[in-house]
């Protein structure tokens, strides 16, 4: 199987062209997971943070399909759009300014930034938040739960959750600490008040433009960035009125842009990185 490694921000995936290779695409749901097991293990397999398949799609310019390290199959990856749209353009497949892209959720367009003939950054319309608890989907009350207690453990911890078509919970914290993302985000990814999981963001603000941010991503623990996540944590700080809505969100991979604008519509701008290619044994 013939696979490129890309990253966005350093949230890396193994990417399958299926329109050149469809037969991955054609694996059962439980193969596909075990692939996404194994190609994403760092030790032995290519290492990643997932694996995306590149499909074609009848409504747009590709399809996406996703798995995370764990092989759960999600729907909305902002990173992994961008990259993507990187692919469809570099490689030649769709050769266009704006290409659109059809995930688990919804189909979604993406402005891709060229220089020397390849895309090197691209602008993601993530569309509309979901702030309705049954959608996110979460049991805390609120619509959405705004810095509402969350106890683990027997401490009581105020997030905000919505959705950028995926569930996230988000907590802003003085500093972010390894003590608060490795200790605390299995927890709350697995907290019975998200019955789908979630992704969690710990966020320092340093100004109301500008976050800094890590990650625990639901099914792949911590990554060196999430584009939904980042997505998710200034319409949190908007909601919370703790931030403007642009915002740069540094995360340890790089940094992310993030604009609420008035429509309601999200827009994440962010790099993407094309790594190496490679052959995977069948």
């Amino acid at each position: 199987m013939h696979f490129t490694k890309m990253h966005g921000a350093g949230n890396d995936y193994v990417y399958v062209d299926c329109f050149r290779e469809p037969s991955p695409g054609k694996l059962p749901a439980g193969e596909l997971s075990q692939l996404a097991r194994a190609v994403s293990d760092r030790h032995t397999g290519i290492g990643a943070d997932g694996l995306i398949l590149i499909e074609p799609a009848e409504i747009a310019d590709a399809r996406m399909r996703m798995f995370n390290a764990d092989g759960s199959e999600a729907s909305m990856c902002g990173n992994g759009l961008r990259c993507i749209a990187k692919y469809l353009y570099d490689h030649n497949i769709a050769r266009k300014d704006q290409l659109t892209i059809e995930t688990g959720s919804r189909c979604v367009t993406v402005d891709v930034e060229v220089r020397d003939g390849r895309v090197k950054r691209a602008r993601v319309d993530m569309g509309l938040p979901v702030l309705m608890s049954a959608e996110i989907p979460t049991t805390l009350p609120g619509d959405p739960p705004v810095a509402t207690p969350l106890e683990v453990d027997g401490q009581a911890y105020p997030v905000t959750c919505v959705s950028m078509g995926n569930p996230h919970c988000v907590l802003f914290v003085e500093d972010v600490t390894d003590e608060l993302v490795l200790g605390l985000g299995s927890r709350v990814e697995n907290h019975v008040a998200f019955p789908a999981r979630a992704n969690v963001e710990f966020v320092r603000i340093v100004l109301p433009t500008e976050i800094v941010m890590r990650v625990w991503e639901r099914g792949s623990g911590e990554t060196k960035a999430c584009g939904s996540g980042a997505c998710a944590a200034v319409v949190a700080g908007v909601l919370g009125e703790r931030l403007e809505r642009n915002v740069v969100v540094h995360l340890p991979g790089g940094d992310l842009n993030v604009e609420w604008n008035p429509s309601g519509r999200v827009f994440l701008t962010g790099p993407a990185v094309e790594v190496f290619q490679g052959e995977w044994p069948r």
